[in-house]
């Protein structure tokens, strides 16, 4: 995907919000900040860790980047925390 082709998909997304599949098939909108369990020790956070997602981030390659006390994450190495509601 070249620049252009991420500007214009960039046009449709929001840093705020994420849109996720629950495990019951539910599509639910996410707002941050979220919260966010860690799954491995990455950077500075360790595993089992809650934490916010402050923004979320998209790569050139379309990977999924949080935001987490201002450094990147990919997105892999966390499961969302997400209320019963």
């Amino acid at each position: 995907m070249d620049e252009k082709e991420l500007a214009d998909l960039l046009k449709y997304t929001s840093p705020k919000q994420l849109y996720i599949v629950t495990w019951n098939n539910i599509l639910k909108l996410l707002f941050c900040p979220f919260r966010v369990a860690v799954l491995k020790d990455v950077g500075t956070l360790k595993k089992g860790q809650l934490v916010w997602v402050d923004e979320v981030k998209i790569t050139q390659e379309l990977k999924t980047v949080y935001i987490i006390k201002g450094a990147a994450y990919y997105y892999h190495h966390f499961d969302i925390i997400v209320d019963n509601e």
